[in-house]
């Protein structure tokens, strides 16, 4: 049990210090446009916040995957010993699993946003 707390919260920092790195880096600067330049023009966006932008949102997607496997991994074990004690549980478990599935959607999301961020 220790085993599994030390993991979420092992993933819930990483996806805090992933967002924070984004942050930072989308907010630097020579990242975003300042209020001198016109609105209409287009500011190229400097290569190395290219990258880390795309190293983010892979990052955001991988640990919202990994993190979602292994919550569906947990919830399902334990939904299937349930289910062969009370089958009548069958509507619960199935919106835990997908309350679990929901943490890869999250991490989805937050990977659009920053490539829609980026380009």
């Amino acid at each position: 049990m220790n085993r599994q707390i030390l993991f979420a919260g092992v993933m819930v920092l990483g996806v805090a210090l992933l967002a924070g790195i984004s942050s930072l880096l989308f907010w630097q600067s020579g990242a975003i446009a300042s209020s001198e330049v016109v609105a209409l023009e287009v500011m190229p966006v400097h290569p190395d916040v290219l990258r880390w932008g795309y190293l983010a949102a892979a990052l955001a997607t991988i640990v919202g995957s990994v993190a979602a496997a292994y919550a569906v991994a947990t919830v399902g074990a334990a939904a299937v010993g349930a289910l062969a004690e009370k089958p009548e549980l069958f509507g619960r478990m199935v919106i835990l699993v997908g309350l679990a599935e929901g943490i890869a959607i999250y991490g989805l999301i937050i990977s659009v946003l920053i490539l829609n961020r980026l380009g």
